[in-house]
């Protein structure tokens, strides 16, 4: 197999002490580490011609396992805590040496890329691992380069992952064998002990989290679409809120689906690529995702094969958290340039398992801020033992883990961008409604997507609106296309009483999660949140 030499113009790998490793493969194209990955042991292929990869007992990634080294240079701006997690530079230069000693006679697979598909706030990222399929994930995931920009590429940040190094926690001051350390003054990010790709991923995102607000960029964990005319849509939203789904439409152009910036400029994709949930995947209910797990380049992970090597994705024996990774160009819609225009709609999206929340209402810059720190949405009774009713799950910027720095910078940032482009802030419940999850029922998705049509449309700007009681947002009384009775959720419970019980319960804990950023908050901020 030929395979392209490094770069003549490009640095080495001596700055990670690997100066005299003759193994490293530079560059390699996807076929390539097709063939290196299956070599390797890591992967087979499916009926199709896509990637399977299995990742042993990391299937997600280990955030408690975490840590960014704790410097002069970053010290004070770090939100630190049980997300940032700090450690010695002690400990990381301890790792560092035991890693580059263990890759040091390894075959090495190196991938040169960029986040950012703005050039203007693009970050050069460089990940090296003794996996093949890290060099695969990096292709698919990142911006990739040029041929020219290749060979001019220095790495801002480095990736050095060793999956099959595990550490000793007593003597390497980790929690467990794995763990991830991010280095801002040598801009490295190690990773061992797991070969989950989601922490090569989502370290690079952290970086850009930290990075792009120092340049009035608001960094977002979010998707985006717009529309042929250019108006544009960001989505926040944790897991099961319907991110994936309510992005994805085929008469909108997808700009991304997870990671993005926000700059004086527009909404730019920080990724090049895709990595999609594809637990219970159909060509009915996904099909341009589907599409893409028939192609080859296409990564799944954790997917079991049946004995056809056909993907099932119904089957939840290795993980419930199933992925498949492809580039961004594998959807017909996509943006050519992953980049559009300053949003003309923010969307939060929540699934309220109390049933309480209106399935679609604006909210004013405040209330914005107020509900982007609290990133809520709820658990279901049964998804784990002991929950016999819904429970409030709160995540900060609705993406706390990727957060270096204080949820209140983020959210100022973004209410400044909303005020300065007259940005149409909604919420949108796709949770329960009629009652609480085992009462009432889940919302019509139809439904859902007509409230979400009607508002990117701006359809809604000129309808009657009413104040909810309990939370403060306006709530259209008329949604063309959706019948008027469930637009007010306490109108659609038959128990009123204990629709006012469960909402006044539900504001409770808002107000309760808030208390740890009042201290950082503004007046008119915590006025914002709910009546209790």
């Amino acid at each position: 197999m030929s395979t392209p030499s490094q770069p003549k113009s490009n640095i080495g790998l001596d700055y990670l002490g690997l100066e005299n490793n003759d193994k490293a493969i530079w560059n390699l194209n996807p076929p390539q580490l097709y063939e290196e990955a299956i070599e390797n042991g890591e992967a087979v292929l499916t009926n199709d011609y896509a990637l399977r990869v299995l990742t042993g007992k990391y299937t997600g990634r280990s955030p408690k396992d975490k840590f960014l080294v704790d410097q002069p240079s970053i010290h004070d701006d770090i939100d630190w805590g049980e997300i940032n997690q700090p450690t010695s530079e002690e400990v990381f230069e301890n790792l560092f040496d035991k890693v580059t000693d263990y890759l040091s006679d390894k075959k090495l697979y190196v991938k040169d890329c960029h986040a950012g598909a703005d050039e203007k706030y693009q970050l050069n990222v460089r990940v090296v691992s003794e996996a093949a399929y890290h060099g695969l994930f990096a292709h698919n995931m990142f911006v990739r380069p040029s041929k020219d920009e290749l060979k001019e590429h220095n790495p801002d940040f480095t990736v050095l992952a060793a999956p099959n190094f595990k550490a000793d926690p007593k003597e390497d001051g980790t929690r467990s064998e794995a763990f991830v350390l991010v280095n801002f003054d040598k801009e490295i990010i190690l990773i061992g002990g797991t070969l989950y790709s989601g922490e090569v991923k989502k370290g690079i995102f952290g970086v850009m989290n930290y990075l792009l607000p120092k340049q009035d960029v608001m960094a977002m964990h979010c998707s985006a679409n717009m529309s042929e005319d250019g108006d544009t849509a960001v989505f926040f939203g944790l897991s099961g809120t319907g991110k994936t789904t309510l992005s994805s439409d085929q008469d909108r152009i997808l700009i991304g689906d997870d990671e993005h910036g926000w700059s004086e400029d527009g909404v730019f994709n920080i990724e090049g690529g895709c990595y999609a949930k594809t637990i219970n995947l159909s060509q009915e209910g996904e099909p341009l995702i589907y599409a893409t797990t028939k192609m080859p380049g296409t990564i799944l992970e954790n997917v079991v094969l049946d004995e056809d090597r056909n993907p099932d994705f119904d089957d939840t024996s290795y993980t419930q958290n199933t992925r498949c990774s492809y580039p961004i160009d594998y959807i017909p819609n996509a943006s050519e340039t992953s980049t559009g225009g300053h949003p003309n709609n923010v969307i939060f999206l929540t699934c309220d398992a109390f049933g309480v929340l209106p399935p679609i209402s604006k909210l004013t810059p405040e209330q914005a801020m107020y509900h982007f720190i609290s990133g809520y949405t709820a658990k279901v009774a049964g998804t784990e033992r002991g929950v016999t009713e819904p429970q409030a799950t709160f995540s900060a910027c609705f993406g706390a883990p990727f957060m270096p720095l204080h949820p209140t910078v983020y959210a100022e940032l973004l209410a400044d961008k909303i005020r300065k482009h007259n940005s149409d802030v909604w919420l949108l419940n796709t949770g329960w409604t009629g009652g609480p999850h085992g009462v009432g029922h889940r919302m019509n998705l139809p439904h859902t997507r007509q409230m979400l049509s009607e508002a990117l449309n701006g359809n809604l700007e000129d309808t009657t609106y009413s104040v909810d009681p309990f939370f403060g947002m306006a709530i259209p009384e008329e949604v063309d296309g959706v019948p008027n009775d469930i637009l007010i959720p306490r109108n659609t419970w038959d128990d009123k009483e204990e629709y006012d019980k469960k909402a006044k319960h539900l504001a409770q804990m808002f107000a309760e999660n808030f208390e740890q950023f009042e201290d950082m908050a503004s007046e008119e901020l915590i006025k914002a949140g709910p009546k209790v």
